[in-house]
């Protein structure tokens, strides 16, 4: 056997499984079974892809694997020619890898057939658990769960970096309700304020960020570090309900404990200056947020793996500058970069992708390309539909979104009923003076104003 070579894999895959492996291009992908491969290249496509392509509900794939067997060495990734025994005789040339084997997705391309179009090749390399990026994440997502603590408390954290408060919620109530000392009272405290405000319960976020606050004053020696960690919380959920001066406040103190605490290039300022950023977009500060963002990306590219979910955090946030200041190409290769990093960093249907999407499509929204910009804003409106409860306040801003774009492709009714889902969202959610309810107002009144409905129209802007 050569040192490096190609195998071939042939199979179906359901047509959600292929649009998730689609969305996840760049990223890492195993196979939880012992994987069966071959040599055979037309074995693989027409006796296993090409037959799948023509079931009703499946997608035919071909994977083209390239194998380095140093990597397979590196990373204790075993593998065995049974060609021998394979269906094929001899012809197949079967060489069976171990569970779990992993690989990174090169290119996904659809192969030219007369008679389907369900039939695409999808280029592997072989990574391993030694592949740099993955073990530059993995030994950091690590070190932060070291940090949270051990067992069900990491448990709990993992379900929030995946996207999954829900689950985390329960779990954290039971850890609270079994606390017996300060610390963890806090802890599970402060954790269950970052649930509630992922779900946009925001007034239970304050309660419970604010309970963690007075055990830590408390605690002798006061816990100056989990201190800055809860003004940080309090402060983001104050920009979520649009309270930016109070946000604001709360960061600054953060940053204050920190910089007496912590020495200068500390991952954790990174994050306030990132918040403070976010402030001052909300104030309409560019510039202001422009240098925070750009202060928070200096000390991430110090501190953390080049493909760590917080990048992405970065380049979006820098990409919402640069749009609200009308320099939509560097908006949009923002905007991108981010998506890249989350392809590889989060699972297929994490809310962060949704926020990613909206962007991107409200570039091509200004731009004028309405229809890839409702694209866009429907696959965001997917994924936090699977992601969030029903009248969560951030499903109101992509509904928002397609009725404008539907008010500009002269679909007013169907523009009319993506305004008025909005409105309803951010009454339930949103406190009365909070700017995103005149957004919804105001892109009704504009319906209303094209569709000649001026008394309508008139209402709508007034109350916005």
């Amino acid at each position: 056997m050569p040192s490096k070579f190609q195998v071939f894999r042939g199979q179906g895959l359901s047509m959600e499984a292929f649009e998730k492996m689609k969305k996840t291009k760049g990223g890492l992908m195993s196979f939880n079974n012992f994987l069966s491969t071959s040599r055979n290249h037309e074995i693989s496509l027409q006796s296993y892809a090409r037959l799948a392509a023509f079931d009703a509900d499946s997608v035919g794939i071909l994977f083209i694997m390239n194998i380095d067997t140093a990597i397979c060495t590196a990373s204790s990734t075993p593998f065995v020619n049974v060609k021998d025994i394979g269906f094929f005789d001899d012809k197949e040339e079967e060489i069976l890898f171990s569970t779990h084997t992993i690989f990174r997705i090169d290119r996904i391309q659809c192969i030219e057939d007369k008679h389907t179009d369900r039939l695409w090749q999808v280029n592997l390399t072989l990574a391993g658990n030694q592949d740099d990026d993955f073990s530059k994440l993995t030994a950091h997502l690590r070190k932060e769960l070291d940090f949270v603590g051990t067992g069900w408390s990491r448990l709990g954290f993992i379900l929030i970096k995946l996207g999954e408060p829900a689950k985390a919620e329960h779990l954290y109530q039971l850890l609270l309700e079994k606390a017996s000392s300060d610390r963890y009272k806090a802890q599970y405290s402060g954790e269950l304020g970052t649930v509630y405000r992922r779900i946009g319960e925001y007034s239970k976020a304050i309660t419970f960020y604010e309970k963690a606050v007075d055990i830590y004053k408390k605690m002798s020696p006061p816990s100056e570090l989990k201190l800055a960690i809860s003004y940080n919380n309090i402060g983001n959920v104050y920009n979520n309900m649009g309270e930016y001066s109070k946000a604001l406040s709360s960061y600054e103190r953060s940053l204050e404990i920190r910089k007496i605490a912590l020495p200068p290039n500390h991952p954790d300022f990174a994050q306030s200056y990132n918040n403070i950023g976010s402030v001052y977009y909300n104030m309409g500060e560019y510039s202001k947020a422009l240098s925070s963002h750009e202060r928070s990306l200096e000390i991430k590219k110090i501190t953390v793996p080049p493909n760590h979910p917080d990048f992405a955090q970065s380049y979006n946030n820098i990409g919402s500058v640069y749009y609200n200041m009308g320099e939509y190409s560097k908006a949009l290769s923002s905007y991108e970069r981010s998506l890249e990093i989350q392809k590889i960093a989060l699972p297929p249907n994490h809310p962060d992708f949704a926020q990613s999407y909206n962007n991107i499509g409200s570039v091509y929204y200004n731009m004028g390309e309405y229809s890839k910009a409702l694209s866009l804003y429907e696959r965001s409106l997917e994924i936090k539909k699977i992601a969030l409860p029903p009248n969560h306040p951030d499903l109101a801003a992509p509904y928002n979104n397609i009725g404008s774009v539907y008010n500009k492709m002269g679909e007013y009714s169907k523009a009319l009923s993506s305004h008025e889902r909005s409105l309803e969202i951010n009454k339930i959610a949103l406190p009365p003076n909070h700017p995103d309810l005149a957004s919804s107002y105001q892109g009704i009144a504009l319906v209303y104003a094209n569709m000649g409905e001026y008394s309508n129209a008139l209402s709508s802007y007034e109350r916005s």
